[in-house]
Order: C-alpha cells, then sequence, then structure tokens
C-alpha cells in the first residue's frame, strides 16, 4: 500500500514545502503554510469531456459545431452580463464581500426558475434547511421546484443532488465543501481543487448549471488558490458599500460571452431588484445650484453612466490637509490636485479636499479626472456649475486634456438624460458631432477648462 506525504503549501500561492516555515519563500506571506496531507493518486483518471475513451487529436476544421443550449434565469439584466443566459454544463463562481448578497442573488435565480419549472438544487454547507426558507420567506419566495440540501459532504451530496436531474446546482459556498477522496479540512487548498474538480466534472457529464458561491479575502480576492478561476467557465463579482443599496454585478471572466458588460442591482427588502436605467437613479436627488457637484459621464463595461460626483474643499485646521475619497483612486485625486496647482494656479495646499460618487458605486477609468478637477475647482471657488452640464476626459500630467474611448455612447446617454451641454476633450469633438446634437464644449487643457466654466 502506497504511504501517503505530508505538505505544507501556501494558502495564497500554493508553494509546497516539505517543512514548516514562518514566510513563505515565493510570496513571502506571513503563517500562511498549512500542513496538508497527500494521498497516494487514485487509480484510473476523472473523465472531463464525454466517454472515458482515450482522446486522439482532430483537426480544427473536423470539429462539428455544437449550439450553445442557454437558460434564461428571469433576471434580465444578470442574463446580460452572463452573455444571454446560464449555460448548460457550465460552471460559475460567484464571489463578493459578506453580506452583499450573493446567496440572495442565486437563491431569487433559483426561484425564477421553478417559476418556469426548471428543476434547481439549492446546496448549502453552511445554513440549515429552516434558515434558507426562513430566508425565502422574508424575500417573498415560495414556489415548488426548489430543493435545499444541507451538505457539506460532496460525494453525499451529488449522489442525493443528482437524482433529481437538476438543470442548475447552487454550491453556497464551495469553502466549506469538503470530499472523502483528499483528507485535508475543508477550505483548504488541496479540498477547493479536488471538489472544484468534481462539481465541474459533474456539469460538464450531465449538462447542468453549477453556480458556486466564493469566499474573499480581505483584498477583496477570492479565497483559496488562483487556479479556481481558472478551473471555472465564469467568474463574477457582486460589488458594492453595505451602506448603499446599489450593487455591480461584473463578469471578469466568460468563456461564453463578453467580460465588459455590468449590471446595476439595488437591495431592497424584497431581495435584489434589477435596476433597468441606473442612470436617473444615481441623479434624482441631485442638489442644484450647490458648488462642488458635477455630473460624470462614465462607462463602465459597455454601459455609459451618469453618476454625480461630490466635492467639499475647505481650509485646513492643521498643519497636514487632508484628502478622503470614496468611489474614485486617491491617488488619482493627489495627481488632479497637484495638476490643478500648477497648471490652474488654484492654491490647495493648505486645503482639506473630500470626494464623493454618489450612491457608492466606484468609478476609475480615466475618463472622469474632467469632472473630478471641475468639482475640486468649483467647491474651492464657490461657485457652481451649469445643472446642464456633463464632463468626461482624461487629464495628463502637463494640464492637456487627452481624448478617450466610447464617446459616442457617453455623450447619447447625456442626451438621453436631457442634459443640454457637454464638456469634453478637443481631440473628441469629430466623433462626439456625428452622435448627437446637444452643445459640445471642447477643451485642449485644464486652463481651457477653467475659463470655459469659471
Amino acid at each position: 500500500m502506497a504511504k501517503t506525504k505530508t505538505y505544507y503549501i501556501c494558502q495564497h500561492c500554493t508553494h509546497r514545502s516539505p517543512k514548516w516555515m514562518g514566510r513563505c519563500p515565493d510570496c513571502g506571506s506571513w503563517n500562511s503554510l498549512v500542513e496538508e496531507i497527500e494521498p497516494p493518486a487514485p487509480p484510473g483518471r476523472r473523465t472531463w469531456f464525454g466517454s472515458g475513451g482515450i482522446s486522439h487529436p482532430v483537426p480544427l476544421l473536423e470539429i462539428p459545431e455544437e449550439k450553445t443550449h442557454r437558460i434564461q434565469t428571469g433576471m434580465a439584466e444578470v442574463d446580460r452580463v452572463l452573455g444571454g443566459g446560464l449555460v448548460e454544463g457550465s460552471v460559475i463562481l460567484l464571489g463578493g464581500d459578506p453580506g452583499i448578497g450573493k446567496s440572495t442573488l442565486l437563491l431569487q435565480m433559483g426561484y425564477h426558475l421553478a417559476c418556469r419549472n426548471v428543476p434547481t438544487v439549492y446546496l448549502s454547507g453552511e445554513e440549515s434547511p429552516h434558515q434558507i426558507k426562513m430566508r425565502a420567506q422574508r424575500l417573498g419566495l415560495s414556489k415548488e421546484g426548489i430543493w435545499i440540501l444541507s451538505e457539506p459532504n460532496l460525494d453525499r451530496a451529488l449522489q442525493e443532488a443528482l437524482r433529481l436531474e437538476p438543470r442548475l446546482l447552487v454550491v453556497d459556498s464551495i469553502q466549506t465543501l469538503y470530499t472523502e477522496g483528499h483528507p485535508s479540512v475543508p477550505g483548504s487548498i488541496g479540498q477547493l481543487r479536488e471538489t472544484t474538480a468534481l462539481l465541474t466534472a459533474a456539469a460538464k457529464g450531465r449538462g447542468m448549471a453549477v453556480a458556486l458561491v466564493g469566499h474573499v479575502t480581505k483584498e477583496g480576492t477570492l479565497a483559496g488558490p488562483k487556479v479556481l478561476e481558472h478551473m471555472v467557465d465564469t467568474v463574477l463579482y457582486l460589488e458594492g458599500d453595505r451602506g448603499h443599496p446599489f450593487r455591480v454585478l461584473r463578469a471578469v471572466k466568460n468563456r461564453f460571452g463578453s467580460t465588459d458588460e455590468i449590471c446595476i442591482l439595488e437591495m431592497s427588502e424584497g431581495g435584489l431588484v434589477e435596476v433597468r436605467n441606473p442612470s436617473e437613479r444615481f441623479l434624482c436627488e441631485r442638489p442644484t445650484g450647490v458648488s462642488g457637484s458635477v455630473v460624470l459621464a462614465s462607462v463602465e463595461g459597455n454601459r455609459p453612466l451618469l453618476v454625480e460626483l461630490q466635492a467639499l474643499v475647505s481650509r485646513s485646521g492643521f498643519g497636514m490637509p487632508r484628502r478622503a475619497t470614496m468611489g474614485v483612486d486617491g491617488q488619482r485625486v493627489a495627481l488632479l490636485v497637484a495638476v490643478l496647482e500648477k497648471r490652474a494656479g488654484l492654491s490647495l495646499a493648505d486645503q482639506d479636499i473630500y470626494l464623493n460618487v454618489v450612491g457608492g458605486l466606484r468609478v476609475e477609468e480615466p475618463g472622469v479626472d474632467l469632472g473630478i478637477a471641475s468639482a475640486i475647482a468649483s467647491s474651492y471657488l464657490n461657485r457652481a456649475l451649469d445643472p446642464q452640464l456633463v464632463l468626461f476626459g482624461e487629464i495628463g500630467l502637463a494640464g492637456e486634456v487627452r481624448g478617450i474611448q466610447r464617446v459616442g455612447a457617453r455623450v447619447k446617454e447625456a442626451q438621453r438624460m436631457g442634459f443640454q451641454r457637454c464638456v469634453l476633450p478637443k481631440g473628441n469633438l469629430p466623433q462626439a458631432r456625428e452622435e448627437t446634437d446637444i452643445e459640445l464644449i471642447g477643451v485642449e487643457s485644464v486652463e481651457a477648462m477653467m475659463e470655459q466654466l469659471f
């Protein structure tokens, strides 16, 4: 009988060491090496695609085309992020902060499928069936066709779940499951790799979609080895500030669709609700005639969004002025403050500067630079901007305003929302004129922006 071997594996980078060390020699993480037992290799091999026969190379042109069958989730915005719906035989990994709404989203998805007689099994390794039923009652979900299974042992869980022949298997969460074929504890790298491989084999062999819930680390990345993200077909992140109702569902990997799609969801007493017109929701409570408030034309994925950015600039009472930001990159703001001081002549060295993107949304693309700079200048000069004005553009260190991408989509969204003027990079004027008839103001530098706005 073959002997088992003991290794110490880093939980961050999967570096393997024959003995314990306080610091991983590969990634430099402290106290990340955990003892794991590696069992002897089992006889045979796991079947991934088709039968267990021997695979032979096939010319690309001779491979027959296979039509992708999708299952509509009943949530149009979620289907948009998935590329048109759940693909039969695909494995989806959904990550997000604790309490952000991952379980709620998947439970609602199962409810909508059950309404169309699509059998769904909700496998939980964390909650009892009574806890799941209580959450379903709070959300107003009551429909036959959803089966609840609480079992952390994946071998027994799959045996019971596959008897029902589900078309969607929800696993909440992958870190709580274990398989008897691997002796390490649940949540370890070995168990994550083995349980995900078993679920992927079941999905491909049975043609059912599998949705996995994944925990995230304090840095916001999915816990476990990076190979976990490589093994699945789609990786989704549910993002947002728990103090705000809005959530952003974003695809960072999708083998069956684009990764440039997002959807906006709103957390309510009845669960997550799709926001079909996000620009209108973000601007519905915008104040008018107030300095420091501007409207940015941003693009998230393929979707243009108009969001309100508020800036507050006030004289600091301390030797070191504060710079606090929410929803925008603090380093980018510091760069733009330096450009405004050097190129526009604003004295901001002794000013506290606070910036906030209303609604809890985070915008990080370079196209929001012009809006950030104008909001800071507006608050510093205490002069309100035109409420019918929208801005976008990138600012360089020399104070120049650079052209950006997706100009037509931004201008169309501004026109649809009723805005009458748009300040944009001068180099983007030809593209913008082809898409709209609102007043376009092209600027080529920060000085030109200050002259036009103030």
